[in-house]
């Protein structure tokens, strides 16, 4: 019996020598990767912004503990193109960052464009005054100019286009530039003011030919325009500031009849017309009437949309809807923000706080309250971004990039909130979590990357991916709740962990090796 185990000791000492040898073999000949797939398949890093006071910070995202929660991430199937991310250029931004010192101002620019920024890729401008102006002023003011002789943009080469042109010289991609009137020059008007009124029909010309003179006029000084809307906020709104109002039947037949020919005839044809540009709860009967057949889509590229309806609710029905209804036209969300507030000065919590308030709780009819309560500012940017993408929308355009301490400049007293704030008397620059928020979608997801399918287990975290372009796999996480979070993330079959703190925003990049 002794010979017996004697004999199979030696024999597994052997047998273990054996396999020892051919390991060390197979060693020599297959590169790390493969040995080790499960932890060499992505190179990964993450990032988080959180209430307790991350602002983008670098994180560890890979740990061993295995969460109740979980992501899976499939880039097998896809969803939407995206045009990017970003914010809007207005006079009071130029007019705030020309107050500052050059090095806050670039400062600011590179925070939103540069590589080592938000590097936003789409961007939106006003035609004409809007209430983010110093004042009103139009291209064209001399009555009945049909033919546009006295046409200029003076105005805004001096005061607005500078500013862009910086924020160019920043951007290593690029980014694109959509722009929109909020109204036509009073003379053109039922009115004959530059608030509420109808375009008159024996101007309907002109005004179609004003959109190509300043399309052609911004290409002359380097700005080109990438798409226009057709009118900001057709509905009016309340008789506030600048505004011209349609009807869906009558903004479509003007881009059918009038607008879409003449940038045609004028050569103007790729820039893209976006129809609607407000907000999403009427969306359904504007894209009935934009998209009801060939004819009265032709010219349209697309339709834009806002926020404002209500503080929560982003509207998937209906965004699910004009999908459907017009799968090969663009959904840009081209306006948002803390509106009706002014800017809370270097207190962080406040935007992680459910204490702001919109126009809605003080104005809104008794039917449409409920859209309007109290939220917290963080919440709302990150739940309508992803929202949003869940639901088709291939670009997010803010507001306001910078304003001062009163939320202005704005002639029309409508203070709102934007990501970065600047005290001009002191020469001082805030950057709130707003402003990080943002850049979790903006930096990480680039440009023509697709959405992708994730699904999560659970009802109160939200979550997006999307595949860039290179090849790498942004995935959003939005934790509101007030505990941290284990999760766990499959991708294409492959398993890792990460832990999100409470009350944060988490963007996890996924870099094939």
């Amino acid at each position: 019996m002794m010979y017996y185990l004697h004999s199979f000791k030696r024999i597994s000492e052997n047998t273990i020598m054996i396999f020892t040898s051919l390991f060390l073999s197979y060693s020599s000949i297959f590169p790390a990767s493969m040995k080790s797939e499960s932890k060499e398949r992505y190179i990964i890093s993450a990032f988080e912004t959180s209430a307790s006071g991350k602002s983008l910070h670098k994180v560890d995202p890979i740990h061993s503990e295995v969460g109740d929660i979980s992501i899976v991430v499939d880039s097998k199937i896809t969803y939407q193109q995206l045009l990017g991310f970003g914010g809007s250029f207005t006079e009071a931004t130029a007019h705030v960052l020309r107050t500052l010192s050059p090095e806050n101002r670039e400062q600011v620019l590179k925070a939103y464009f540069s590589d080592e920024g938000a590097r936003y890729s789409l961007t939106r401008t006003h035609i004409n005054s809007c209430d983010f102006s110093l004042g009103h002023y139009a291209y064209a003011m001399i009555p009945d100019d049909i033919y546009l002789e006295h046409f200029s943009i003076q105005k805004d080469i001096q005061d607005l286009f500078p500013i862009i042109h910086e924020a160019k010289k920043y951007s290593r991609d690029g980014f694109k530039l959509i722009a929109s009137p909020w109204t036509a020059p009073p003379w053109m008007k039922d009115n004959n003011s530059w608030i509420g009124g109808k375009l008159l029909d024996n101007y309907r010309n002109t005004w179609a030919l004003y959109y190509a003179k300043y399309i052609s006029s911004c290409k002359k000084v380097g700005i080109p325009i990438w798409g226009i809307t057709v009118v900001n906020e057709p509905h009016g709104n309340g008789g506030n500031w600048e505004s011209m109002l349609f009807t869906p039947k009558e903004m479509t037949d003007f881009v059918q009849h009038y607008l879409g020919p003449t940038l045609e005839k004028e050569g103007l044809s790729h820039v893209r017309i976006l129809g609607y540009d407000q907000n999403r709860a009427g969306l359904n009967e504007w894209v009935d009437a934009m998209f009801e057949n060939s004819s009265t889509s032709t010219y349209f590229a697309g339709t834009a949309i806002h926020w404002y309806e209500s503080t929560y609710d982003y509207f998937p029905a209906q965004l699910s809807y004009a999908a459907k209804k017009a799968p090969d036209k663009y959904l840009i969300q081209t306006e948002a923000c803390i509106d009706n507030e002014i800017p809370h000065w270097k207190d962080d919590a406040w935007y992680w706080s459910e204490e702001a308030t919109d126009w809605g709780w003080d104005w809104a009819p008794p039917e449409q309250k409920h859209l309007h309560p109290k939220y917290v500012p963080a919440y709302r940017y990150a739940r309508d971004i992803i929202g949003c993408l869940q639901n088709n929308v291939q670009g997010w355009i803010d507001w306001n990039m910078v304003l001062d301490r009163s939320g202005g400049p704005n002639w029309a007293k409508n203070w709102c909130i934007a990501p970065v704030i600047a005290d001009t008397m002191k020469d001082e620059v805030y950057f709130t979590p707003l402003f990080y928020v943002m850049a979790h979608f903006s930096k990480f997801i680039r440009p023509n990357a697709y959405v992708i399918d994730s699904k999560i287990n659970d009802e109160d975290i939200m979550t997006i991916a999307a595949e860039n372009p290179d090849g790498s796999v942004a995935v959003v996480i939005f934790n509101p709740t007030k505990k941290s979070q284990v999760i766990d993330i499959v991708i294409d079959s492959w398993t890792t962990h990460t832990i999100i703190d409470k009350q944060a925003l988490q963007t996890i990049v996924f870099t094939p090796n």
